[in-house]
């Protein structure tokens, strides 16, 4: 009889360094690795979309296509190369209209790409069909993503949500350890599986980016996605609370066609299991991995170069797994043993006796231990090592425990989203603030980033549970939910650089970038210009090589009132001059803070007498931005 087999999603490059060095992995590094990536005979290499766009841009000051190309004419067909999309906020982290997706579709597609992961933040479908549509149109293979995600904890519902429609839904105070109607059942995923498949989805994922789904719901979940589409099945999911290799192995036993992995240095902890592991259980079930695992061992060595170079965003520099290769080593008795009792007690389903031996298993080796913050407030590994890196570059890490401790409220009142770029990024900055105004003794919310304000708003799409209306009234204004309007897009301008006489964005793949990240773009095209104007001023005529540095903010003691910034970032635009006269309210900056853009308001009427800031400047919790006259 023949063995099963089972394919591989390998995730190494794209959601494995997202997940665990906040996507700092270099083009250098990666190149390294290709020519041992061409023939590992993974189905299918996820490589490019997530962060990677933004990241590899906003922090390596690399080209997001230059990335998929090299990585495509490396691998020469031999793999499926796949990225990652969030439906209609793409890339990126706001709504966009479907010019911008295809745009970005088309060109991925002729560089390369082949699979593209679609999957909506808040499972609405509405936000994944035009992805799909596009992606068959294009020549590309559409892999329909369904988030899981889990309902609130009642005992805490009533207590922690600041907007009153929870207290409605789960009933008051007194009563919220009752049982609240369950809302993401099986048969929840399962139904968006099934309209993604009729809308002409190729692929079903079910996308675990916390590592939520317990060895139980994977096996009754996969059970049931298998029995109701007829395509192939992937399960993606993460370490990070502890499931992550225990639910890949109910998977495996319930029929899924497709796993993700990543390779030993860079698995486990908040990143889904390791290959290796998954090979030892597979051995002992009579499946066969398709993959080569000589090929895994050759780029395993190579890896932890690639890891050692990551050590600023390593969260566990100084734990790394011991060495272990699956195809030489021999296991110790007692490791052999705790596999074998993993294995028996899957097929059994105890599924109790089965995390605890694979818990057994991932200690012997190394692998970080359930990480019981994240698991209590339910968070993509991506989304905590991205708010630990984020928070450490703003001097602001004495907020993360704080900022955890709010992301479920905030979640909730936001319409129990599910927490998926950009809802993670949404809700983990806005806790964040919270935290923020707490310490300072403000109000829960009185400070919002945009896109908060926007989610709440309905501009995102519909959210599982409705926002409460007098939520929704305290945040944006209005109790009335307004869906995205296309017509509202505003599309980033391509302007000259009036120095170099040329425009910023100089083909189609850079204004794409522009109209994707523009906070993020517009520097790192600025200075692909400035290089080549460098060069081209080299080559005629030896010269001095001229730097445009930015404005430099008026540093003179400071005598007025001010108006100071809410929380640390990065100033993003000014948008008043000394001399203008201002209303209290008036929108006066605009800077970033963990990837979300936020307004600074005037705090009264006045005439500003100077700008204490600089466009791309960062600017500390409390600092004066802005100087009024006396």
């Amino acid at each position: 009889m023949e063995k099963r087999k089972l394919k591989i999603r390998d995730l190494t490059l794209r959601d494995g360094q997202q997940s665990l060095f906040a996507t700092r992995l270099s083009q250098k590094e990666i190149d390294k690795l290709l020519p041992y990536y061409e023939n590992a005979g993974f189905y299918i290499m996820e490589v490019w979309g997530g962060a990677v766009p933004d990241s590899v841009m906003r922090y390596l000051d690399e080209s997001p296509w230059d990335r998929l190309r090299i990585i495509s004419k490396a691998m020469k067909g031999k793999s499926l190369l796949s990225a990652l999309s969030r439906g209609r906020n793409l890339f990126g982290y706001v709504p966009y209209p479907d010019y911008v997706l295809e745009g970005f579709y088309k060109e991925a597609i002729k560089n390369g790409l082949n699979v593209m992961r679609i999957f909506d933040a808040l499972n609405d479908i509405d936000n994944v069909k035009e992805s799909i549509r596009l992606i068959n149109e294009l020549g590309g293979i559409a892999d329909g993503a369904v988030c899981y995600t889990v309902d609130p904890k009642p005992t805490v519902v009533a207590e922690e949500t600041s907007g009153g429609f929870f207290k409605k839904l789960f009933g008051k105070k007194k009563a919220a350890a009752a049982e609240p109607e369950k809302i993401f059942t099986d048969e929840y995923f399962v139904n968006k599986a099934v309209e993604m498949e009729r809308l002409g989805a190729k692929i079903i994922t079910l996308k675990d980016m916390a590592g939520l789904v317990t060895p139980a719901r994977a096996a009754s979940i996969i059970k049931k996605l298998k029995a109701a589409v007829n395509v192939p099945v992937d399960f993606h999911t993460h370490c990070t609370p502890g499931y992550g290799l225990a639910s890949g192995v109910m998977a495996i036993l319930n029929g899924v066609d497709i796993l993700d992995t990543n390779i030993w240095w860079f698995g486990g902890g908040s990143a889904a299991p390791a290959i290796e592991l998954i090979y030892l259980f597979c051995q002992k079930l009579g499946v066969e991995i398709e993959a080569n695992m000589e090929a895994v061992g050759e780029i395993r060595k190579h890896l932890r170069g690639a890891r050692e170079s990551l050590a600023a965003y390593d969260l566990n520099k100084d734990h790394f797994p011991r060495e272990f290769d699956p195809l030489k080593d021999q296991l110790p008795a007692d490791v052999e043993a705790h596999l074998d009792a993993a294995v028996a007690a899957a097929k059994a389903e105890d599924f109790d006796a089965l995390l605890e031996h694979c818990h057994a298993i991932e200690d012997y080796f190394g692998f970080p231990k359930p990480n019981e913050l994240v698991k209590e407030a339910e968070v993509p590994g991506g989304m905590y090592s991205n708010m630990v890196a984020q928070l450490k570059s703003l001097n602001a890490s004495d907020l993360l425990d704080d900022a955890m401790r709010l992301i479920p409220m905030v979640r909730r009142d936001a319409g129990l989203v599910p927490l998926v770029t950009p809802t993670s990024q949404i809700v983990g900055s806005q806790a964040v603030m919270v935290a923020i105004d707490r310490r300072a003794g403000k109000p829960d919310y009185t400070t919002k980033s945009n896109q908060f304000i926007s989610l709440v708003k309905g501009e995102y799409g519909h959210t599982p549970v409705p926002v409460d209306p007098a939520f929704r009234e305290k945040i944006t204004g209005d109790a009335t939910e307004h869906p995205y309007d296309t017509s509202s897009y505003k599309r980033p301008e391509n302007p000259e650089i009036p120095e170099l006489g040329v425009k910023l964005a100089s083909n189609r793949e850079e204004e794409l970038l522009l109209e994707l990240l523009p906070n993020v773009a517009n520097p790192f095209l600025r200075k692909r210009r400035n290089e080549e104007a460098a060069a081209k001023k080299a080559a005629e005529a030896p010269a001095a090589e001229a730097k445009a540095d930015a404005p430099a903010a008026d540093n003179g003691p400071v005598t007025g009132h001010c108006i100071t910034a809410p929380m640390p970032g990065t100033i993003v635009e000014i948008k008043v001059k000394p001399g203008d006269s201002v209303k209290k309210g008036q929108t006066v900056v605009v800077f970033e803070a963990m990837k979300m853009e936020n307004e600074i308001e005037a705090d009264r009427d006045g005439v500003i007498k100077r700008i204490l800031c600089a466009p791309g400047a960062p600017v500390a919790a409390d600092a004066a931005v802005i100087e009024y006259q006396d």
